[in-house]
C-alpha cells in the first residue's frame, strides 16, 4: 500500500499512531521480550518490506552480497573489552585494535599497549592515518583491483535509493521528533491515537548527583516497594538512565512524584521525575526502536549508509545547523543516558564509517562546538555519554583537524571557550580559584575536557604548512597566549611571619591546570619549531606578553647599585621572604622554551635580524624564574614553616617529574638565557642579592664578626642551607647542558642521563624507570631505545619483579648534584657509589662528570666559572673551612664548592685539549686560583686546598682535595708543554707527590694495627669459651647423652632383635619405649611433662570446612541440624580440616589470655568500629607468639598405654565373632535399661548371666585416666571442630561430636598425603614439624575423645560403623559399599573400638583388634576398587587371586559386573587405588601407636608399595586377605554386593569414582591475559538480562565467572545481603574462595564474610612486573611458579592464615566490606 502512495509519511504516521502504543507501554512491568517481537512484525517488518520492494529476507540478501566489504573495521567496543595500541606504530594513544585485527596484524611482535576499554570507541583498523604503518590486518586488507575510490551508490538501483531515501527520511525525523518531545502529555501531530486512555507512568531519571543508597531509599518510600525491587529499579536507572517506577492514572503517578522530589531536594538539586502520558512512552521506546533498526539496516550495504548520511545531515528548512543531526546534537543534554547511547551509536556506525560524511560531520560538530560545551558543562552525566565524547573520533584524524584549525579555526575556539567558563579573576585579570564553591569546582572539573580536545587537535604535528595554517595557528597561540597571562602570577603566597597561617589557601585548582597543560605547551612549542616564520612570530608574541605581564610590576621597587670586587650592577630591591611570589610562570616558561628552540633549530644563527635579542632585558628574564627557586631555597631552608602544607606541596609539585618540564626545567632555561647574555659577575650580583646573602659575601670579615656575637642558631642554620642552595643553582647554571639547543647533544642522551641517575640510587624495576621519567603526550618516555645502553635486566624469582642494574661502565657519568634529585635521592646516591667505589678499592671521591660542549647560544655561560665575585665566593668558603670551630659553614657547602672548583678544572682541560693553538684558550681557572685572594694577605684558593688536605676535621673529603690537586697538577703540564716558557710554581707537583706517599704510609700504619687489635681479642675469646666448657662440664656432658641417645632410637628400634622389620599395627607391633616429653609454654615460659593426669597443654589450632578434595561441589550440606556426618562419602564432598601453627601453651595460660582478647573486643565494640582481623565471637584469635589465625586448642597427650599381653590372639574371624556378641549383649543390655523402668521385673531375670561373651563386664565403668583440666581441652576442642564442621551451635553433649572429630582427623591426614603425592615428597621426614605436631595431637585426640563423651552414644556408633561392613540385623539402613570412604571408615572403627574394649577383661589386645579392623577394611577397599575399577598377559599368583576375586564378586552381582580384562589389569588397578589409603594409614597408625617408621619411607623410593604393606603388617599380595579367610569373607562379599545401593549405583552407569582419586588442581589459566579479559567482556551478568558486567571475576578453584561488586547479583546468605563471589564461596569452597578480578588483574582471597585480601596475580609483563589495576598495560603472561605458589597455599590450606597475616599488616584491608565483592 505505501509503494503506491503519494503521501508517505502520514500513511506511515497513520499505521504507527494505530499500532505503537497497542504494542509498548502495556502495564506496570515492561515486558521487552514479547513487545520485540510484536514491533518486529507488525511494524518494523513493513519498513523492510517498503524499502527492499520485495520478501526483505530476499532483498537484503542481494544487498549483503553487492556489499564490498570495507577496509575499516568499525566494530564498536563493549564497556571491558581488550583493545590494543601499538607503541610502534600508533599516530597516538587513541588509535586501537579490537582483538581480531589485533591478532591479525604486524603489531603483535611490536611493543604494544593492552587496555581495556570503557566502552564507546571503535577499532581504527584499515584507517590510514591512525598508523604509521601496518594500518590493515590480514581480514581488512583492501585488494589491489578496486583500488579507485568509487560511489558506492553506482551499485544501487535508482528506485531503491529513491525508497531508501523516502523512508529514512520519515523514519528518522521520526525518531528525532520523538526523542527531543518535551510535552509530557500530548503527542506531536498526526500520531494522535485513535481512542485516549488515562494512563500515566512516572519516570525517574539518572543523575550523577544522587547516590544509588538514597535512591533506593527514596524509591522505598514514595512507591512503597522492597528494598530488592528498589535496588532494580536503581540499577536499570544507572543503566538505561530512566525507568518508570509507577504505573496507574494521572493523581497516582503525581503523587509518587512529588514525594521523591520532596525526599531528594534537602541537599542538592532533586531527582528528576516525569509523569509522562503512557502513548508518549510507547512512542519515544518505539523511536529508539527505530534508530537500531537504521543502524542494522545500512549494515547491509554501503550505498544504504550514504543515504542515511545525507538524510542526517540535510539542513531542514530553518536553514543553518537545523539538520536532524544537528536537532539530536544540540539536544543532547536534554536526552536521558539509554536514548543518548543509541543515537551516538548510530552516528559512530553511519557519519563516522563514511569518509565523505566524516568530513562533513565534523565541521557541524566544529560550528556548534561552543554550544555543546556550555550543555555538557551544565549537564551532569559523564562525559562518556555525551555527544562531546565524539571529538576523539574527529579531532584525533591529522587531517580533519588541520582542516578544521584552517576552516572552522578550531584552536582559537577550544581555548577561548575553555577561558569563558573560567571566570572568576583578581584585579590583574589571573584566575582565582581562592574560594571555589562546590559547583564551581564540578563545573572546572568538566571544563577539563575541553583542554582534552585541544590536546587531540595538536596530537599529530603537520609537515607542510599553508599561510592559512600559518595565520590560525598563530590565532590560536595568540589565544593560548592570553590563557597564559590570566595563569602568570595566580595563587601568589607572602611569608607568614610570626603566626601560622589560619587556612590552608587552595592551591590544588591552579595545579591541576597545569599539570593538564603540561603537554598542551609542550606540543605546542613543538608545532612552533617545525616552521621557522611561525617560531620567530611565536617567540615576537610571547616577548611581548611577558613584557606586559611585567609591566604593572616594577613601579613599586626602588633601584638599587650593587657592588662587590671592583664591578656593581643596578637591580631593584626585593626580597623573596617580605613581597608576594607566584610559582606560576607559564609565559616566563614557554619564552624559555621558545628561547631554547631558537638555538636548536638554529634560527637564531641564520637569521639573526628578524629577531628582537637586542631588545632583551636579562634581569627582566631572570627575575621572576629566580624569584621561583629562591622561594624553593628558602622553603628547604625552614624559612616558611608557617605557611602550612599548601607550599610544601606546591614545591613538591613544581620539581615532581609530572610538572618540572614545564616549571622548574623551564625556570632553569630561562636562568641560563638570561645569564648567556649579561656580564657574569653582575648575574652573581643578582642572584647573591634575591638569596638575600649579598650582605655576607660582600663584607670580608664576616665570619669572624658572627663567630664572636654568636649570633642566632636559626638565622645561621638557615643562612648555610641558603649558600649550599645557591651554589647548586649555579652548579646546575654551569652545568645542566643536556637538552638539545642548550648543549650539543641528542635528545636520547637526555634520556639515558635521567636512567643513569635513577638507577644510581639503586636497581629499579621497569615501571619505576617509567614513573621517575617525564612521559610526553603519547604517554613514551623514550625508555625502550636507550636502556639497554645503560643498563642491565636480572629477571625475577617467584617473588619480588625485575630489575634494572646500571652497567658499570657507566658510573663515571654519575653527578651528585644532578638536577632532577630530591634531597633524600641525593643521600641514597652518594651512599651507594661511594659503597661501589669501596669495594672496587678506588679511593671514594665523586669529581663532577665531562660535560658536552654547549650550544654557541649559550657558550659564554662558562665564564661564571672563571668571574672575579664567583672566586670570591670560593675562596671565602674555604677560607671558614680552615677555622674548624666556625659554626657558619657546613660540610655540604665545601661540598659543594669543591665540585664547582672541579667543574671549572674539567672545563679548562675540556678547552685545552680540544685547542689548537693556545691563544684561543680563553679560559684560565687555574692561573686565578694559584694568585692571591683580594685582599693580598689572604692566600690563594690553591694554597688553602692545600691547607685543607691535611686538616684533620676533613677526613671526609680528603680524597675530592686530592682529585683536584691531581686534576690541577695535570693541566699544569698541559699549559707547560703547549707554552715551551717554564712557569715558576713547578714545586705544586713535587708537594702532591710527597703528600700522596706520606698519605700511603699513613694508611698501611693504621692497617697492621688494626690487624693486632682484631687478633688480640679473638685470642680472648677463645680463652673465655673454653673456661666457660671446664665450669658447667656436667650441662655439656649430658646433652652430649641426650644427643646420642636420640640418635640410637633411632636406629636400634626393639632391643630383642636389631634387624627386625617394624612394625607400626598388630599384636607383634615394634614396642616403643616414651620418652619423658617436655614441652615449653610460649606464654609463661615454664616448662612442664606431657602426662595424663599433669596440667593440660595445648596447642593453637584452626579448624575449618574444607572442599579441597571434593570430587563433588553440588553437594552442599542441607539442614545442618539432622544432618548424619557418621559416614563420609567418597567423594568427600566437604571434610573439616585442622591446621596448628605448632606452639603450645599451658591451657590455663592460654584461657586466661583468650579472656583477655574478649574483653578487648569488648571495649574496642564500644569505643569505635574499627574491624580486626580475627571474629572473637567465633573463637578466633592469634596465637601469642606468630599471630597465626586460631580459633581452637588441641591439647597435647602421651602416648597411650599398650597392653603388652602376649598370649596367642585369636583369628580374624573369631575376633568378629567375639565382637559381634558383644555388641549384642550391649544392645540387649541398653534394652533392657530402657524397659526396666515400665515393664516388671520378670523381664530382667530373663536376661542371665549366661548370654554375656567371657570376660565382658558392660556394668563396670572404667576409670578415666585424665586429669581435669586435659577433660577440658578434650570437650574444647571436640566442640569446636563439631561447631565449625557442621555450622551450628556448640553443644558438647551432642551425638556428633566425636564423629566430627574422627573425621576431620582422616580428612586432614588424606588431605595432608595427597599434597605430599603431588609435590613429589617422601611420606615420612619431609613434613614441618608443625604439621607433624598437629596429625599426633589429632590421631592421639581421636584416640582419647571418647573418654568425654558419653560410652554408650560412642558403642552405639561403633555398632553402626562395623554394620556397614558385617551386616546386623539390628541397625537398619546401613550404607552401600560404594557409598563409604574407606579411610574415614577406618580411622572412626579403631578409634571408636576403645569402648567396647574397656569392658573387656578376657586378655584381648588393642592391637589386635587394630589390625584385624585394617585387615577388613583393606578388603572391603580392594572390592571398591574392583566394583570401580574400568576393565584394561601372563598371570602371576597375585593376579590369578584378583581374577578370581573378581569372579566370586560376578556370582554374587549377576549381570550388573562389566567384563574385566585380565587378571594382570586387575591387580594394576588393585595395586594403584589402594596406595593412596595404605599412605594414609601409615600416617595414622605411625602417629596413633608412635612407631618409628623404616628409613626407606624417608626418601622417595620405587617400592614403596611393598614398604607400606610391610609397615602395617599387611600381607604384600593384599589378596591373601581374602584366601586366607575366604569361609568368612564370602557371606560378607555376597552381603556387600547384594546391597541395593550398590546395584543401582553399578547399573545406572552412574559416575563412579575410579580410585585412585585424581588429585584437585586450580583451573588451568590462558597464558596470554587479553583471551582472560575477552573472555570477561563476552560476560554478562546473570541477573540484569544481558547487561555487562562491571567486575567480572573468575572462581580459581572451578572456573565459574561471577558479577562481583554489584547489586544485582547480591543474595541473602543466613540473613544478610552478600556479593556474589562470597556466595559463591559458600557453595564452592565451603567459605574460603580464590578469586582472579579479571578487569583489575589482581588475586582475591576471601575467607567467611568478613575476611579477605588481595594477592598478587600470576601475571606478569616481560619486565618481571604484575600490573594490578591494569594500568601500565604493557602485554601480560601466566607465570607457571606463582600459580602453583597459589594453588599450594590453597591445597595446604592455609588461605585464611595468609588473609589474617595480611590483614594484620596491612590495616586498610580490614575496613573493606569483603561481603559485597
Amino acid at each position: 500500500k505505501w509503494l503506491q502512495t503519494s503521501e508517505l509519511p502520514k500513511e506511515i504516521y497513520l499505521h504507527l499512531a494505530r499500532y505503537v502504543p497497542k504494542i509498548y507501554c502495556l502495564g506496570p512491568n515492561l515486558n521487552p521480550k514479547s513487545e520485540d517481537l510484536l514491533a518486529q512484525l507488525a511494524l518494523l517488518a513493513p519498513l523492510d518490506f517498503y524499502l527492499c520492494g520485495e520478501d526483505p529476507a530476499v532483498g537484503l540478501t542481494k544487498l549483503k552480497q553487492a556489499n564490498k566489504p570495507s577496509h575499516l573495521c568499525g566494530h564498536v567496543f563493549k564497556v571491558g573489552e581488550p583493545t590494543y595500541s601499538c607503541r610502534e606504530c600508533a599516530a597516538d594513544p587513541t588509535c586501537v585494535l579490537c582483538m581480531g585485527c589485533f591478532l591479525g596484524s604486524v603489531h603483535k611482535d611490536h611493543r604494544y599497549r593492552m587496555t581495556t576499554s570503557g566502552g564507546g570507541g571503535f577499532c581504527d583498523c584499515g584507517d590510514t592515518e591512525a598508523w604509521k604503518k601496518g594500518p590493515y590486518c590480514q581480514k581488512h586488507e583492501p585488494n589491489i583491483s578496486d583500488a579507485s575510490e568509487e560511489d558506492p551508490l553506482a551499485n544501487l538501483s535508482d528506485d531503491l535509493i529513491a525508497r531508501a531515501y523516502n523512508i529514512f527520511s520519515v523514519m528518522l525525523k521520526y525518531a528525532v521528533d520523538m526523542l527531543t518531545w518535551e510535552k509530557e502529555q500530548e503527542l506531536p501531530p498526526g500520531l494522535e491515537p485513535p481512542e485516549r486512555e488515562d494512563t500515566y507512568y512516572c519516570m525517574l531519571f539518572n543523575d550523577e548527583v544522587h547516590t544509588y543508597e538514597q535512591v533506593i531509599y527514596t524509591l522505598q518510600k514514595a512507591v512503597n516497594c522492597t528494598q530488592k525491587e528498589a535496588v532494580s529499579f536503581a540499577t536499570t536507572v544507572d543503566r538505561d538512565g530512566r525507568k518508570s517506577v509507577r504505573y496507574g492514572d494521572f493523581q497516582f503517578c503525581e503523587q509518587a512524584k512529588t514525594v521523591i522530589v520532596r525526599n531528594t531536594g534537602r541537599q542538592s538539586k532533586p531527582l528528576k521525575v516525569q509523569v509522562m502520558h503512557s502513548s508518549v512512552v510507547a512512542h519515544q521506546c518505539f523511536g529508539l526502536k527505530v534508530l537500531a533498526w537504521l543502524g542494522h539496516v545500512i549494515g547491509y550495504s554501503d550505498g544504504l549508509r550514504r543515504v542515511l548520511c545525507q538524510v542526517g545531515l540535510q539542513n531542514g528548512p530553518e536553514g543553518e545547523n537545523s539538520s536532524l543531526v544537528d536537532t539530536l546534537m544540540l539536544c543532547d543534554s536534554k536526552l536521558w543516558k539509554g536514548a543518548r547511547n543509541v543515537y551516538h551509536q548510530l552516528l559512530m556506525s553511519s557519519l563516522l564509517m563514511d569518509l565523505k560524511y566524516k568530513k562533513l560531520f565534523a565541521i557541524q560538530f566544529a560550528k556548534s562546538y561552543e554550544r555543546l560545551q556550555s550543555d555538557f558543562v551544565k549537564d551532569d552525566h559523564d562525559r562518556e555519554y555525551s555527544v562531546t565524547d565524539l571529538s576523539v573520533q574527529i579531532f584525533t584524524v591529522p587531517s580533519l583537524a588541520r582542516m578544521l584549525i584552517t576552516e572552522e579555526n578550531l584552536m582559537a575556539t577550544i581555548i577561548r571557550t575553555f577561558v569563558d567558563h573560567l571566570r572568576h579573576r583578581d584585579p590583574q585579570g589571573r584566575f582565582q580559584f581562592e574560594r571555589y564553591t562546590a559547583q564551581q569546582a564540578f563545573k572546572f572539573r568538566r571544563v577539563q575536557s575541553l583542554i582534552g580536545d585541544l590536546k587531540y587537535v595538536l596530537i599529530s604535528r603537520p609537515t607542510e604548512w599553508s599561510d592559512k595554517l600559518r595565520e590560525k595557528f598563530l590565532e590560536g597561540f595568540d589565544a593560548f597566549l592570553d590563557l597564559m597571562k590570566c595563569m602568570q602570577g595566580m595563587d601568589p603566597v607572602v611569608r607568614q611571619v610570626g603566626q601560622h597561617i589560619e587556612m590552608e589557601p587552595e592551591w590544588e585548582a591552579a595545579f591541576t591546570l597545569q599539570m593538564k597543560l603540561t603537554h598542551i605547551i609542550s606540543m605546542m612549542q613543538e608545532w612552533c619549531a617545525n616552521d621557522e616564520r611561525v617560531l620567530i612570530e611565536a617567540y615576537k608574541k610571547c616577548l611581548d606578553a611577558l613584557q606586559h605581564c611585567h609591566g604593572g610590576f616594577t613601579d613599586g621597587e626602588q633601584p638599587i647599585t650593587l657592588s662587590m670586587c671592583g664591578h656593581s650592577v643596578d637591580t631593584i630591591r626585593y626580597c623573596v621572604s617580605q613581597e608576594k611570589v607566584s610559582i606560576h610562570l607559564p609565559v616566563s616558561r614557554l619564552l624559555a622554551g621558545l628561547h631554547v628552540l631558537l638555538s636548536k633549530t638554529e634560527v637564531v644563527y641564520r637569521l639573526p635580524e628578524q629577531l628582537p635579542l637586542s631588545e632583551l632585558s636579562p634581569p627582566m628574564l631572570i627575575e621572576h624564574p629566580l624569584r621561583c627557586l629562591v622561594l624553593c631555597a628558602q622553603v628547604h631552608a625552614g624559612m616558611w614553616r608557617r605557611n602550612g602544607f599548601s607550599l610544601v606541596n606546591q614545591i613538591y609539585y613544581y620539581h615532581n617529574v609530572k610538572c618540572r618540564v614545564e616549571m622548574f626545567d623551564k625556570d632553569l632555561m630561562m636562568l641560563q638565557a638570561g645569564a648567556s647574555t649579561m656580564d657574569p659577575n653582575h648575574f652573581l650580583m643578582i642572584v647573591l642579592s634575591r638569596f638575600e646573602l649579598y650582605h655576607i659575601f660582600s663584607t670580608a670579615d664576616y665570619g669572624k664578626r658572627y663567630g664572636r656575637e654568636n649570633a642566632n642558631k636559626d638565622t645561621i642554620q638557615q643562612n648555610n642551607t641558603l649558600i649550599e642552595e645557591m651554589l647548586h643553582l649555579i652548579m646546575m647554571v654551569i652545568g645542566e647542558r643536556f637538552t638539545p639547543g642548550i648543549g650539543q647533544v641528542q635528545p636520547c642522551d637526555e634520556v639515558k642521563r635521567e636512567i643513569v641517575h635513577q638507577l644510581c640510587i639503586r636497581p629499579m624495576s621497569h615501571s619505576e624507570l617509567v614513573k621517575a621519567l617525564p612521559e610526553d603526550e603519547n604517554k613514551e618516555t623514550g625508555m625502550e631505545k636507550v636502556i639497554d645502553a645503560v643498563a642491565s635486566f636480572k629477571k625475577p624469582g617467584v617473588t619480588g619483579r625485575g630489575l634494572y642494574e646500571l652497567r658499570p661502565e657507566c658510573a663515571k657519568e654519575f653527578n651528585l648534584y644532578f638536577y632532577h634529585y630530591s634531597r633524600a635521592d641525593q643521600s641514597k646516591a652518594e651512599e651507594a657509589q661511594r659503597k661501589l667505589k669501596r669495594q672496587h678499592g678506588e679511593d671514594t671521591a665523586l669529581p663532577p662528570p665531562a660535560l658536552p660542549p654547549f650550544c654557541p647560544l649559550f657558550a659564554s655561560l662558562v665564564n661564571l666559572l672563571q668571574s672575579d665575585v664567583f672566586l670570591a665566593i670560593l675562596g671565602t668558603v674555604l677560607q671558614w673551612a680552615l677555622e674548624p670551630g666556625g659554626g657558619y659553614w657546613s660540610e655540604s657547602m665545601l661540598q659543594r664548592v669543591l665540585h664547582l672548583i672541579g667543574m671549572a678544572l674539567l672545563e679548562e682541560r675540556h678547552q685545552l685539549e680540544s685547542s689548537s693553538e693556545d691563544n684561543d684558550v680563553t679560559f684560565s681557572f687555574t692561573l686565578k686560583i694559584s694568585r692571591p685572594g683580594a685582599p693580598s694577605s689572604s692566600p690563594s684558593v690553591l694554597a688553602m686546598l692545600e691547607t685543607l688536605q691535611s686538616a684533620p676535621h676533613l677526613e671526609v673529603h680528603k680524597d675530592m682535595i686530592r682529585w683536584i690537586l691531581r686534576t690541577f697538577s695535570s693541566i699544569k703540564k698541559i699549559r707547560e708543554r703547549s707554552a715551551m716558557s717554564p712557569v715558576s710554581d713547578t714545586g705544586a707537583q713535587t708537594v702532591e707527590e710527597t703528600v700522596r706517599d706520606k698519605d700511603k704510609a699513613e694508611r698501611k700504619r693504621k692497617a697492621e694495627i688494626a690487624r693486632l687489635r682484631r687478633e688480640k681479642i679473638m685470642a680472648q675469646m677463645s680463652e673465655m669459651q673454653r673456661h666457660f666448657i671446664d665450669e658447667n662440664k656436667e650441662l655439656f656432658q649430658q646433652s652430649l647423652e641426650d644427643l646420642e641417645a636420640s640418635t640410637s632410637t633411632a636406629l636400634e628400634h626393639s632391643p630383642s632383635s636389631p634387624d627386625a622389620a617394624l612394625l607400626s599395627v598388630g599384636p607383634r607391633r615394634t614396642r616403643v619405649s616414651e620418652k619423658r616429653q617436655v614441652v615449653t609454654c610460649i606464654l609463661c615460659q615454664e616448662e612442664q611433662d606431657i602426662r595424663a593426669d599433669g596440667r593440660a597443654m595445648v596447642l593453637a589450632a584452626f579448624v575449618q570446612r574444607s572442599t579441597v578434595m571434593s570430587k563433588n561441589r553440588r553437594r552442599v550440606l542441607q539442614d545442618p541440624d539432622t544432618y548424619d556426618p557418621l559416614f563420609m562419602h567418597p567423594d568427600l564432598s566437604f571434610g573439616t580440616h585442622t591446621g596448628s601453627c605448632g606452639h603450645i601453651m599451658h591451657s590455663h595460660c592460654w584461657q586466661r589470655y583468650f579472656e583477655a582478647v574478649q574483653a578487648k573486643e569488648q571495649r574496642r565494640q564500644q569505643r569505635l568500629r574499627v574491624h580486626t582481623s580475627y571474629d572473637v565471637e567465633n573463637g578466633e584469635f592469634l596465637c601469642p607468639l606468630c599471630e597465626c589465625l586460631s580459633n581452637t586448642v588441641i591439647p597435647l597427650l602421651p602416648l597411650p598405654r599398650g597392653s603388652s599381653s602376649m598370649s596367642e590372639q585369636p583369628s580374624l574371624s573369631q575376633w568378629l565373632k567375639t565382637v559381634c556378641q558383644q555388641t549384642k549383649a550391649l544392645h540387649a543390655l541398653r534394652k533392657k535399661e530402657d524397659s526396666a523402668g515400665d515393664s516388671g521385673p520378670d523381664e530382667g531375670e530373663r536376661m542371665d548371666e549366661t548370654r554375656l561373651p567371657e570376660g565382658f563386664r558392660p556394668d563396670q565403668i572404667p576409670k578415666n585416666p585424665y586429669s581435669g583440666s586435659i577433660k577440658e581441652m578434650l570437650t574444647t576442642f571436640g566442640t569446636a571442630t563439631y561447631k565449625v564442621g557442621l555450622k551450628v551451635h556448640p553443644n558438647e553433649q551432642d551425638p556428633r561430636v566425636p564423629i566430627m572429630c574422627w573425621g576431620s582427623c582422616a580428612y586432614t591426614i588424606q588431605s595432608i598425603e595427597r599434597l605430599l603425592h603431588d609435590e613429589e615428597k617422601p611420606l615420612f621426614g619431609s613434613l614441618p614439624c608443625r604439621q607433624d605436631d598437629c596429625l599426633r595431637s589429632l590421631t592421639r585426640f581421636g584416640a582419647a575423645c571418647w573418654t568425654v563423651s558419653s560410652l554408650p552414644v560412642v558403642q552405639n556408633h561403633f555398632t553402626r560403623l562395623l554394620a556397614a561392613l558385617v551386616p546386623d540385623e539390628q541397625v537398619e539402613n546401613s550404607p552401600g559399599l560404594l557409598d563409604v570412604d574407606m579411610f574415614h571408615l577406618l580411622v572412626s572403627l579403631v578409634l571408636s573400638y576403645h569402648t567396647l574394649h574397656c569392658h573387656d577383661s578376657s586378655g584381648l589386645s588393642l592391637d589386635a583388634a587394630q589390625l584385624h579392623l585394617l585387615h577388613l577394611v583393606t578388603m572391603a577397599h580392594i572390592v571398591q576398587i574392583l566394583l570401580t575399577s574400568v576393565p584394561g598377559g601372563e598371570e602371576e599368583e597375585e593376579e590369578e587371586a584378583a581374577w578370581f576375586l573378581y569372579s566370586v564378586l560376578g556370582l554374587h552381582l549377576g549381570s550388573g559386573l562389566r567384563d574385566a580384562g585380565s587378571g594382570w589389569h586387575l591387580w594394576r588397578s588393585v595395586k594403584s587405588g589402594i596406595v593412596p589409603y595404605l599412605r594414609a594409614a601409615a600416617l595414622f597408625f605411625h602417629h596413633l601407636n608412635g612407631v618409628p617408621p623404616p628409613a626407606e619411607l624417608q626418601v622417595l623410593g620405587h617400592n614403596q608399595f611393598e614398604l607400606l604393606c610391610g609397615y602395617l603388617s599387611l600381607p604384600t599380595n593384599l589378596l591373601q586377605l581374602y584366601h586366607g579367610n575366604r569361609d568368612l569373607l564370602d557371606p560378607l562379599l555376597q552381603g556387600w554386593c547384594s546391597h541395593p545401593a550398590v546395584r543401582s549405583g553399578l547399573q545406572a552407569g552412574a559416575l563412579l569414582l575410579s580410585f585412585p582419586r585424581e588429585s584437585n588442581q586450580l583451573i588451568d589459566l590462558p597464558d596470554d591475559y587479553s583471551s582472560l579479559i575477552n573472555q570477561a567482556s563476552s560476560f554478562t551478568c546473570p541477573k540484569s538480562g544481558g547487561d555487562k558486567s562491571r567486575a567480572p571475576t573468575l572462581c580459581l578453584v572451578c572456573g565459574a565467572m561471577l558479577c562481583s561488586q554489584s547489586y544485582c547479583c547480591q543474595t541473602e546468605l543466613e540473613g544478610e545481603d552478600v556479593g556474589a563471589c562470597t556466595a559463591h564461596t559458600f557453595t564452592c569452597g565451603s567459605g574460603v574462595g580464590i578469586f582472579l578480578r579479571v578487569r583489575e588483574s589482581q588475586v582475591l582471597f576471601l575467607a567467611g564474610k568478613t575476611k579477605g585480601c588481595f594477592y598478587p596475580p600470576p601475571y606478569l609483563d616481560d619486565y618481571g612486573e604484575t600490573d594490578q589495576g591494569l594500568r601500565r598495560g604493557n602485554p601480560l603472561h601466566l607465570c607457571r611458579e606463582r600459580y602453583r605458589k597459589i594453588q599450594r597455599l590453597w591445597r595446604q590450606h592455609s588461605i585464611t592464615e595468609e588473609i589474617g597475616h595480611a590483614q594484620e599488616a596491612n590495616q586498610t584491608l580490614v575496613g573493606i566490606d569483603w561481603q559485597h565483592l
